[in-house]
């Protein structure tokens, strides 16, 4: 069953999670004593709990544990699978003394302070405990109800979401206390505990997942039930090899843990060096190379998302710097554009719909981060636009003037995608909405996040007409010539996204300045060059779409193939 494992490690470590699923397979065959070969020399496991029975019978006699209640036998029915030769059916309540634990009132200083260890959940990690950092007295453990808890004992937390996080965890160090969270199972010799504690540890946690119960507010264990539930009791000598076969296929996990992080590391700083040669290429001849170099080795690099989502950042780079489509001399160059956005503005001003903008600074050249290619213009961004307004302050609108189905307000949250899905419960009643028309939004108006994501953008279409710009959002509006289809692509840039978060303020809640936005240095391109990028942008999405496509179809074969072996094996 092992070479099983191990022959198909690329193949079970590649799916999905597989790494976890991995070790959650291997404990359930340690559990089910498919892990390592039977020895037929082994004393059977029925003499193991026969020497326990003795054992537990000394310790009555001493006056050390009290006599359980007879247990009822073990039925077919609670019987989940077949053991192998050698193993018998057990419980907890069978091979071990079970212990729970208190806090002694923190008000009598009397019983803090000494050097007993008292243990809480927050002491347990990965399946070990940690020095803890709270201790007793012997006082403590004479005048309350703490028991002194052994070494070997393995610690169970029973409450969830706690219960989810921490492995059963085992004492190795010094005998310790335990708080009322914990329970701790002491193994009966010459139970060892190692295989004990592999056995709680089992896929989802097999021996607890039907032993919670829901009180109000927290999930947790009904020990009662956990301590009688039946599992399969190896030979001790098995046990061993059970534990230290389970102890080197962990160590495995961790290398191939290793392995994994350090390749998908090292993949995604080749990824991102080779992306980044073809935004910083010196000319068309630099790119050109740099681009084949990239092509040559094109489906070995984009095989995960992340790889695929850093190929569409430099895609959208490359559109707004005029590297993704070839130039047109034939075409308007941007600056002609740009004189017929001023001369609207101007006319805008004049029958007073827009406000005088006041002039701003020429862009210097410590401001140009790239090379423009020919016919495209480095303007201010509030040359580009005709208008960019802010939505209502916040204190213009008040909690009672929200109404169910009323006249939208379009916050951050509704602009997904470059569209702005609608949210009817965030609306103003048609009385509060009329004394707030300086902020209603328009067919081919934009929209844009001033607060937290700033940057993200979606277009007003005639669904939206008539709907108000919210509190957190600004309403950018151009002529008609300009895409909205381009300024979406300019705006889902990193780039642009990075100067914008970085020019915003505030600890809570990013806030981006108006006048910020107003100042960012845009390349401009030709409008006919606008067009041909948003069609070049959109055939390339398409086909980086379908790459995740693939990737996520060749995933779930893998995790197909995957769950066929991990069957095979358990069956």
């Amino acid at each position: 069953m092992t070479a099983l494992l191990t022959d198909n490690l690329p193949l079970l470590a590649g799916a999905p999670n597989g790494i976890k699923k991995l070790r959650e397979l291997i404990l359930e065959l340690a559990v089910r004593g498919k892990l390592v070969a039977q020895d037929p020399s082994d004393e059977p496991a029925s003499e193991l709990l026969k020497r326990i029975a003795e054992e537990k019978a000394r310790l009555v006699a001493e006056g050390k544990l009290k006599k359980q209640k007879a247990l009822a036998e073990i039925t077919e029915e609670e019987k989940p699978f077949g053991l192998p030769e050698g193993w018998c059916w057990a419980s907890l309540n069978e091979i071990a003394a079970m212990r729970g634990g208190s806090t002694p009132s923190m008000s009598k200083s009397e019983f803090w302070d000494g050097d007993i260890p008292w243990v809480s959940p927050k002491d347990m990690h990965d399946g070990d405990i940690t020095d803890s950092e709270l201790k007793v007295t012997q006082l403590a453990l004479d005048k309350t109800s703490l028991e002194l808890v052994p070494i070997g004992s393995i610690l169970l937390v029973g409450r969830s979401g706690i219960l989810k996080r921490k492995l059963p965890a085992q004492i190795t160090a010094v005998p310790c206390t335990i708080n009322q969270d914990l329970k701790a199972i002491s193994p009966f010799q010459p139970q060892p505990s190692d295989y004990v504690q592999l056995m709680l540890r089992g896929t989802e946690r097999v021996i607890l997942k039907e032993d919670v119960k829901q009180g109000t507010t927290v999930q947790s264990l009904v020990y009662d039930k956990l301590f009688v539930r039946p599992f399969g009791l190896p030979p001790l000598a098995e046990q061993h090899r059970i534990a230290a076969k389970v102890d080197e296929l962990m160590t495995l996990c961790d290398r191939l843990e290793t392995q994994q992080a350090d390749a998908e590391s090292a993949q995604a700083q080749l990824v991102q060096a080779l992306l980044d040669s073809l935004t910083q290429a010196s000319d068309a001849t630099d790119f050109a190379t740099n681009w084949q170099r990239l092509a040559e080795h094109f489906h070995t690099l984009f095989t995960t998302e992340p790889s695929i989502d850093a190929l569409k950042q430099t895609l959208l780079q490359l559109a707004v710097m005029g590297k993704l489509v070839p130039q047109d001399p034939s075409d308007e160059p941007a600056s002609e554009l740009l004189k017929r956005i001023a001369q609207e503005k101007e006319r805008l001003v004049a029958v007073g719909k827009i406000r005088k903008q006041k002039p701003l600074a020429e862009i210097g050249d410590n401001e140009k981060s790239f090379e423009l290619p020919a016919g495209w213009a480095w303007q201010r961004f509030a040359d580009f636009a005709l208008d960019v307004s802010t939505g209502p302050f916040g204190s213009l609108i008040h909690q009672s003037d929200y109404v169910e189905g009323g006249v939208p307000l379009v916050n951050p949250s509704h602009m997904i995608d470059g569209r702005i899905v609608p949210d009817h419960s965030v609306s103003l009643s048609l009385e509060m909405a009329g004394t707030l028309d300086s902020y209603r939004l328009s067919a081919g108006d934009m929209v844009m996040a001033r607060r937290g994501e700033v940057g993200r953008v979606a277009l007003v279409t005639d669904s939206e007409d008539g709907w108000l710009c919210g509190t957190g959002s600004f309403v950018l509006r151009f002529t008609q010539e300009v895409s909205r289809a381009y300024i979406w692509t300019l705006f889902r840039c990193n780039s642009i996204r990075t100067y914008l978060a970085g020019a915003a303020v505030g600890t809570t809640m990013v806030n981006l300045n108006h006048g910020i936005l107003l100042k960012m240095p845009t390349a401009v391109p030709p409008l006919a060059e606008q067009h041909r990028i948003v069609a070049k942008i959109d055939q390339l999405m398409a086909l980086c779409d379908q790459l995740k496509t693939r990737l996520t179809q060749a995933r779930q074969l893998n995790e197909q193939l995957a769950g066929t072996l991990v069957e095979q094996a358990v069956a």
